[in-house]
């Protein structure tokens, strides 16, 4: 049965003293706490009568490629707008703590910023992908852009065209990001399977539980019955197969590991 709490516990801080080798799935509700909308939040401006769901996928891009190559720019100014929050810090300071100590803190993210890098914390992988990085929708070639000039707290309230492949001629860019739809890297896939297996903690902060196949990366954990352990405000679809769900903000219930960790 899963154990509840709204600060870490005894047994929790037990498993993060003793913990070598812990892997960290990370969701959504981390970059939340930064002010990075989440995908279930209310578009506003150009998007208001789009969900976040109705214009990631290829099918929307290639209905209307102005209105979603904006709203993925203009998103992009907002994570550049923000700062990374003491979850993604904690983070940071955990994994540099594990390698002093020749441990490992393994962080997955199914998050498109670079909030965790910014914090100082190396990222193992993107799951779905970068919203900084982009590439040709026809020959799949990675291109480079300056950043957008977007006010990134502000909608604008005109879209623009995605730019012309310079490598082909022939298609436009794309955010280099994971649509529904679409599969996910499988580089990033089988490095976070191999992390959470070979791990002797596995950590979920901040996400749902509903989007697949990341969603079942922690069931991994349970074929070795490795601790599960949830970092979320609110229960999610995979709080029955955690071993312990903590109830609050990961800035605060990260920090206390961290501290445990010591």
């Amino acid at each position: 049965m899963v154990k509840e709490a709204e600060q870490i516990t005894d047994d929790v801080a037990e498993l993060v003293a003793s913990a070598h080798r812990v892997a960290v799935l990370t969701g959504a509700g981390i970059s939340a706490e930064s002010g990075v909308p989440t995908f279930r939040e209310a578009q506003t401006g150009l998007w208001e009568r789009f969900s976040a769901e109705d214009l990631a996928t290829v099918e929307a891009f290639e209905n209307d490629p102005a209105l979603v190559w904006t709203w993925y720019r203009w998103r992009q100014s907002l994570i550049q707008a923000v700062e990374p929050n003491p979850g993604h810090s904690a983070l940071a300071d955990w994994q540099a703590q594990l390698r002093a100590r020749q441990g490992e803190l393994s962080i997955v993210t199914q998050n498109v910023d670079d909030l965790h890098e910014r914090a100082g914390a190396e990222v193992l992988g993107h799951l779905h992908g970068s919203i900084f990085t982009h590439r040709c929708v026809e020959c799949a070639e990675p291109a480079e852009l300056p950043a957008p000039q977007y006010n990134g707290f502000e909608p604008p309230s005109d879209s623009e065209q995605p730019p012309a492949c310079l490598a082909c001629a022939h298609g436009v860019l794309r955010p280099n990001v994971v649509w529904f739809g679409e599969m996910l890297p499988a580089e990033a896939f089988e490095d976070a399977s191999a992390a959470i297996r070979s791990a002797d903690l596995v950590l979920v902060v901040g996400t749902s539980g509903i989007v697949q196949p990341a969603a079942s990366l922690p069931l991994l954990a349970m074929e070795r019955r490795t601790p599960l352990v949830e970092v979320n405000p609110e229960p999610t679809e995979l709080t029955e197969v955690m071993d312990y769900s903590l109830r609050g903000p990961s800035g605060t219930l990260l920090a206390q590991m961290v501290q445990a960790s010591r």
